[in-house]
């Protein structure tokens, strides 16, 4: 793919984008309101999921690793 196809795409990803949410119909403070909510909330999952998904992960290791008789647990 060269680089104007892939501008050409996100551009068209963009434009779906605005479609969808309805962007295209707000007045651009309205926009700019909605996309920093949007944005926000999207950056709160990404970063709660990094930080406490390798923690349930570590400890559905360690719980079932107990129940399945492995005693070679993670070490804590």
């Amino acid at each position: 793919m060269g680089f104007r196809r892939v501008k050409e795409y996100l551009a068209w990803l963009y434009f779906q984008y605005q479609i969808i949410s309805c962007c295209e119909v707000m007045e651009p403070w309205e926009r700019s309101m909605f996309n920093t909510i949007l944005f926000t909330i999207v950056a709160m999952v990404v970063y709660t999921a990094y930080v406490f998904i390798p923690i349930h992960i570590r400890l559905a290791w360690e719980f079932f690793s107990r129940i399945f008789g492995c005693h070679n647990a993670v070490a804590s």
